[in-house]
């Protein structure tokens, strides 16, 4: 199974994401990660959303992407010609005893610690998913409370494929 991440640039539409959701559930594709935020021009919104699949899952699932309506843009982001970033906050059980040791781990990572309480810490990283998956494996033992991951975020480098957002409107 390989894994792709795709830039779509959407009209900012009620909708839209239940749309393109239900585009993954109708044929039985997989969402392995989905973000979305309004861009510099509040008509549009870019989602980022990562699929896997074999080569011919992924080809149909760019294919039925922008057959979408409300879809006017459609791009693969490389890794090698992208920038990602996934936001994960992580509520972890830690008394007195643990806290320091806890607080180390979150600094070798440049993790934030966010929130303290007499029982727990809220630990925030920023990063590429290899590095948020190596803090939890680091926190193996420790016991997680809670944990919320973003998913991914991403841009192509340089300018050479920037959309012009003028450029989509009708």
């Amino acid at each position: 199974m390989k894994k792709k991440v795709f830039q779509l640039l959407v009209d900012n539409t009620s909708g839209v994401l239940t749309r393109i959701s239900g585009l993954f559930a109708r044929r039985g594709y997989n969402i392995e990660s989905i973000t979305a935020g309004t861009t510099t021009d509040p008509n549009y919104t870019r989602i980022t959303i990562v699929a896997s699949g074999d080569d011919v899952i992924l080809e149909q699932i760019e294919k039925q992407l922008s057959k979408l309506i409300d879809v006017r843009d459609i791009r693969e982001l490389e890794p090698e010609e992208s920038v990602y970033r996934e936001l994960a906050l992580v509520k972890v059980e830690a008394g007195e005893k643990e806290r320091e040791n806890i607080m180390s781990i979150a600094n070798i990572f440049r993790a934030n610690i966010i929130d303290v309480n007499p029982d727990s810490l809220i630990i925030e990283i920023t990063g590429n998913q290899s590095k948020v998956d190596a803090l939890l494996k680091m926190l193996e033992g420790k016991k997680i409370l809670e944990l919320a991951r973003t998913g991914i975020a991403g841009l192509g480098r340089g300018t050479d494929k920037v959309v012009n957002l003028d450029d989509l409107k009708d």
